[in-house]
């Protein structure tokens, strides 16, 4: 989990679609959909299309405040990488 969040806080989509299924999935992290969502958001605004199946997928759990939140976690980390 370590060097997959350094690597996605540096912007790298693959880390971002590996962090996004961890937190997906609970490993080595607590799950978390909605930081789930903001991770494969991130990794599929560059590319990712796994991270474009895992947001399908995750969308059926989630509320639309959680989708909500996990939108603007996705803004904010967006503005950080690329200022």
């Amino acid at each position: 989990v370590k060097w997959f969040r350094i690597a996605a806080e540096q912007g790298n989509a693959q880390a971002q679609s590996n962090l996004g299924l961890m937190y997906y999935r609970g490993e080595g992290v607590p799950e978390d959909y909605v930081k789930a969502h903001m991770w494969w958001s991130l990794a599929k605004a560059q590319g990712n299309e796994k991270a474009r199946g895992g947001l399908d997928a995750i969308k059926t759990l989630m509320t639309s405040a959680q989708i909500a939140k996990a939108q603007a976690l996705a803004s904010e980390m967006w503005e950080k990488l690329n200022n």
